[in-house]
């Protein structure tokens, strides 16, 4: 369904570690005015995770994509450089918190649409439009199998349990995913306890934070730890891996839903997602794309190439995450990470999480 098939995707990325004055020169989009069936985005997704899908709205709409990937952090400078001069109609990166970043830093406008707002629960988009969650992604325990019970796990807050002492891996403080979900545990639990929970966790610790979270599926597959905190897309990309030392890492390693009780607030949820430049010329081909991105067809390559869930209702899981069940996932609005986030930084600081 997704082969290449056009030459009308027009693709570029740079390193994500070059300086912001390389970046600054480096215009691969024209800043004069703009043909009329074109859009340009600025992507904070890999060309692979956004590439095809992106081909399959130009062949379906005769729009040409021009596209410029790179981090997100090196993008959102670059917007907010570029200013009203930036060639950027559609701003596309990874988790509300960075997503909240670009609205507050004014780079983004609000988009009115009734098909997003139909298809899009409202606690995954923005409340005032700037933004709109394209494909969820959630951030849940991963034990192994061989050393632990599975009915010893239940919430995130109880991972800071005395059983748990030298058991337990995570990332850095600096990971946005991590932030995100200290963000959402203030929201729930409160900055107090919070604050108590980071320094449990820091206390159970197996080694000093490190690695990113498929380091971290390995290292729990490996005997390093036995629990960890990862995203979900990158244990089903490890299913699917062509390695099989990846997918040796997939066997041994399984997902938890946390926080599933009746009163609980579910498992922790995040997006990828979009939003409409504040500089943007060719609106009406930037709304359309964006909301192609919520068609079933968009949808479905979230879901079974990317390994993420949908944001629309009535289409299936990842395959590689299906034979897990479904779960119940945090309703809180995803504005709250974003809000949260400096907050949920100074906590993560005073309570040793480096």
């Amino acid at each position: 369904m997704f082969q290449r098939a056009t030459e009308r995707v027009k693709l570029s990325s740079y390193i994500k570690k070059a300086g912001f004055a390389l970046l600054s020169c480096s215009f691969l989009l024209p800043v004069s005015a703009q043909a009329e069936g074109e859009v340009n985005i600025y992507s904070a997704r890999k060309e692979s995770l956004i590439a095809p899908i992106l081909e399959t709205f130009s062949e379906q709409n005769d729009v040409v994509v021009n596209l410029i990937t790179g981090s997100a952090d090196a993008l959102l400078s670059r917007l907010r450089a570029e200013g009203d001069a930036s060639p950027a109609d559609v701003f596309i990166t990874v988790d509300a918190g960075r997503l909240h970043r670009a609205k507050a830093a004014g780079v983004l406008q609000p988009l009115q649409s009734e098909i997003l707002e139909t298809n899009i629960p409202s606690h995954l988009r923005d409340k005032d439009n700037y933004w709109f969650g394209l494909s969820q992604r959630a951030r849940v325990i991963f034990y192994n199998p061989e050393t632990v019970d599975p009915r010893e796990l239940s919430r995130y807050e109880d991972l800071v349990d005395a059983k748990w002492q030298g058991r337990v891996c995570v990332r850095s403080s600096a990971n946005i995913y991590n932030q995100s979900l200290v963000a959402s545990m203030i929201e729930a639990d409160g900055a107090e306890q919070t604050q108590a929970w980071i320094k449990g966790l820091m206390a159970n610790l197996a080694r000093p934070p490190f690695g990113g979270d498929v380091d971290l599926l390995k290292a729990v597959a490996a005997g390093v730890c036995d629990v960890t905190l990862a995203n979900t897309y990158y244990y089903g990309r490890l299913g699917q891996s062509d390695l099989a030392s990846d997918r040796e890492v997939y066997a041994k390693v399984k997902p938890f839903w946390p926080n599933q009780g009746e009163t609980e607030r579910g498992a922790h949820v995040n997006v990828s997602g979009a939003g409409l430049t504040s500089a943007a010329t060719n609106v009406d081909n930037a709304k359309r794309l964006i909301e192609f991105l919520t068609s079933q067809t968009a949808q479905e390559w979230y879901a079974h190439v990317n390994n993420e869930y949908p944001v629309v209702k009535g289409i299936g899981a990842p395959e590689m995450l299906a034979p897990y069940g479904a779960f119940h996932a945090d309703s809180l609005s995803l504005s709250k990470l974003g809000e949260n986030n400096r907050q949920a930084v100074e906590l993560m600081d005073i309570g040793g999480w480096k």
